[in-house]
């Protein structure tokens, strides 16, 4: 943890210090060792925050994006008695959770139906393979999964699974891939500089928008972020149903040249499925 109640203060761990969690009000202690970062600790193992992971220098650089009065906000649910740490807590009741270490599915549905409306940022170079991964599909010749869609920056993916790592290919709420990390990588091209927003897939495709980390950081700060998404949600379930409903005349139309499935995959004229590619890595 960052931070611990010292009298009415919240204060970061300085040597020698003792104070109290700001989400179980049990004593801890000041870790300001030379090989992690500093931070409080439970003075005995303690049920705190079971969600609560060791923070490395790229969840502190995200959350010095935000005022430190918006983070590490304990958040408490009446209805269920849990209480929970929220990596940052907007003035306008976005919760913004910072994942490096792997997480298990359960835990993902578990925080986002406490926290609600929230985003996740994922360290995208979490494992060497992710990044690499990502962008031989997203560059892909041949058959492509990914489309730009009529909007500029907003792509359309058919197999959302070949580029982001499984876990969180059913999340309900965005995901925000982060491949930046924390500088190091090499990136003589400067694609790690924008962010990849899974959205929830609400329809036939996932979908996918490239922005830029100014923009993410100004609209999750000023209260635009949950308004834009929702937005864009709706739109394209309503796009969506009305492909559906297109696609019941027939399951099949023809053209000169390409047949279509009811989902608009294109058939190549010879061949009796579309056959999905393998993953290759």
């Amino acid at each position: 943890m960052r931070f611990a109640l010292l009298g009415d203060n919240r204060i970061e761990a300085q040597p020698k210090l003792n104070g109290l969690c700001c989400c179980c009000s049990k004593p801890v202690i000041a870790k300001c060792g030379t090989r992690k970062i500093w931070h409080w600790a439970h003075k005995s193992k303690t049920d705190c925050d079971n969600w609560w992971e060791p923070e490395t220098e790229w969840h502190r650089t995200w959350k010095n994006n935000y005022p430190a009065d918006w983070q590490e906000i304990a958040l408490f649910d009446k209805r269920t008695s849990e209480k929970h740490i929220a990596d940052v807590l907007t003035a306008n009741s976005l919760v913004l959770e910072f994942q490096h270490s792997n997480i298990h599915p359960q835990e993902r549905t578990s925080r986002e139906r406490f926290y609600k409306n929230m985003v996740w940022v994922v360290d995208g170079t979490r494992l060497k393979r992710d990044f690499p991964r990502f962008l031989k599909e997203w560059k892909r010749d041949g058959i492509s999964e990914v489309h730009q869609t009529e909007k500029p920056g907003i792509f359309e993916v058919w197999f959302p699974e070949f580029c982001f790592p499984e876990p969180w290919l059913k999340s309900s709420v965005p995901v925000i891939f982060d491949f930046f990390g924390d500088g190091s990588i090499d990136d003589p091209e400067g694609l790690r500089n924008n962010f990849c927003c899974l959205f929830p897939q609400v329809g036939i495709y996932a979908r996918v928008a490239v922005i830029s980390r100014k923009a993410f950081i100004n609209t999750t700060t000023n209260g635009e972020w949950t308004f834009r998404v929702q937005e864009f949600i709706n739109e394209y379930r309503k796009r969506d149903e009305i492909r559906r409903r297109e696609s019941q005349q027939g399951m099949l139309y023809s053209s000169n040249r390409v047949v279509y499935t009811r989902i608009g995959i294109p058939l190549i004229r010879g061949y009796n499925t579309y056959k999905k590619p393998r993953r290759r890595f």
